[in-house]
């Protein structure tokens, strides 16, 4: 940042320093020709034909030089192919006469036509009253006054702009430093929160980088929620191996004669909970993809038909619009539909009502009861991996834990309340909706039951 800053101050200070070059040193120079023209000007003025066709000064030019031999101040009158009238500062020598320049406006060039002394020219051609002739009125003085004015001018300015450019490059440096600053402060503070001596970057910082800091910090708690994730999920599974293992155990230590059996149909419950467990595992890994997408009416005609093979005199009814769709994978909209209506099923008087709306870019299922419910104080706790309040039915006890841990895993949420049409438990699942819907498709839903008993 810094050498970027150098080339293009060091770019735009060169650029700048030789256009205001240009522009002084012109303006020195048409000084200096005014001088030069007022002079031509007065030469033209006092200037008359003698006796003999030549040319006179009526009246002396006021500068001195014009009478010092070689003062670098010169005039000369010539034309007619008479002898040029001359300046004293001449002394021996003339100023030559171009014949590229022929006409009455004034002309001005450099000329070196004096060896050791260059020259600023400026001359006119004039027809004087009573003389046909076109005379040649020739001002020049020496440019070695010009030149040190342009010469002072040009190093004042290169000094001038090389202190400035040191100037702006330290002033760049300084903003380069400082304002990299606060990423070294984050860049200890991470340090710290590696060695185990903060958990967040907690410092105030600039409003440029509180962004990035914030980020940082809603990192880190997704990468903290990750690993208690991940240490839920170990629990959930080890607490689903722990009976089985436990019935093998003690078949096997009481030499049971249904062990081979016992083994398989425990090593079966295993294998069912290490594919489940497998299978959030990767919800976990496909939470937030893109093209996470699942038809939500298609996942519940599935569920119920499996549901009603295994409770054939159970219930189940629908309601709700078929056209709305969850940003969820669809194996995984299948174990949450299928853990919550299934324990409706089980634990119900005989009838489920699972009713479906969109809303707020959420899609919501209502599943419904006509069972005993769940007193409040306990609705809770049973979200706990392993609580069982009914444990004459057989049951692991990790269908609601899974159906919360899968449930948030997509951003979704998961509650229990009191049916009031049925009387019995209502469960409240929202999930993301994969579509945003108009607000007047999510609102007419129209519920609708299903004639077909299960």
């Amino acid at each position: 940042m810094i050498l970027i800053a150098a080339a293009w101050i060091t770019l735009l200070l060169l650029g700048g320093g030789l256009a205001l070059d240009r522009v002084l040193s012109n303006a020195v120079t048409r000084n200096f020709d005014d001088s030069l023209n007022y002079v031509l000007t007065a030469m033209v003025a006092s200037a008359e034909i003698g006796p003999a066709g030549e040319v006179l000064l009526n009246r002396p030019l006021g500068d001195q030089r014009f009478l010092e031999p070689n003062s670098g101040l010169y005039y000369q009158i010539s034309g007619g192919g008479l002898e040029p009238f001359r300046s004293r500062s001449l002394w021996d020598r003339s100023l030559k006469v171009g014949e590229k320049h022929n006409d009455i406006d004034v002309h001005t060039y450099d000329s070196k036509e004096f060896a050791d002394e260059p020259l600023r020219v400026l001359e006119r051609d004039v027809i004087l009253p009573g003389s046909p002739v076109r005379w040649r009125f020739q001002v020049a003085q020496s440019r070695a006054a010009l030149d040190d004015q342009i010469n002072v001018l040009r190093r004042t300015l290169v000094r001038s702009f090389a202190l400035l450019g040191v100037g702006l490059i330290a002033l760049a440096a300084l903003q380069t430093y400082y304002g990299l600053l606060p990423l070294r402060k984050v860049r200890k503070a991470i340090a710290r929160m590696r060695s185990g001596a903060a958990t967040r970057v907690d410092e105030p910082l600039p409003n440029e980088v509180a962004p990035m800091v914030e980020e940082l910090n809603a990192l880190l708690e997704h990468n903290e929620n990750q690993a208690e994730e991940a240490r839920r999920h170990a629990g959930n599974l080890a607490h689903a191996l722990k009976t089985p293992l436990t019935v093998i155990m003690n078949a096997a230590t009481a030499d049971a004669a249904d062990l081979p059996e016992t083994v398989c149909r425990e090593a079966k419950t295993m294998r069912r909970q290490v594919d489940h467990h497998l299978a959030r595992a990767r919800a976990v890994g496909r939470r937030g993809h893109a093209h996470s997408r699942a038809e939500v009416w298609p996942s519940l005609e599935a569920v119920e038909r499996a549901v009603g093979r295994l409770y054939p005199d159970v219930r189940i009814d629908r309601a709700g619009p078929r056209d709305l769709s969850v940003h969820v994978e669809r194996q995984d909209l299948d174990e949450l539909l299928g853990n919550l209506i299934e324990n409706a099923a089980k634990y119900g008087g005989g009838s489920v009502f699972v009713t479906v709306s969109g809303e707020a870019g959420f899609v919501e299922f209502l599943i419904e009861d006509d069972g005993a419910g769940i007193p409040e104080e306990e609705r809770q706790r049973i979200f706990d991996r392993g609580a069982r309040l009914d444990t004459s039915k057989p049951g692991t006890g990790l269908g609601l834990a899974i159906v919360r841990d899968v449930a948030e895993i997509y951003g979704g949420t998961v509650g229990l309340e009191e049916s009031e049409d049925l009387g019995g438990l209502l469960v409240r699942l929202r999930l993301p909706a994969a579509t945003e819907e108009p607000e007047a498709a999510r609102s007419s839903t129209i519920r609708s039951t299903s004639d077909k008993r299960r």
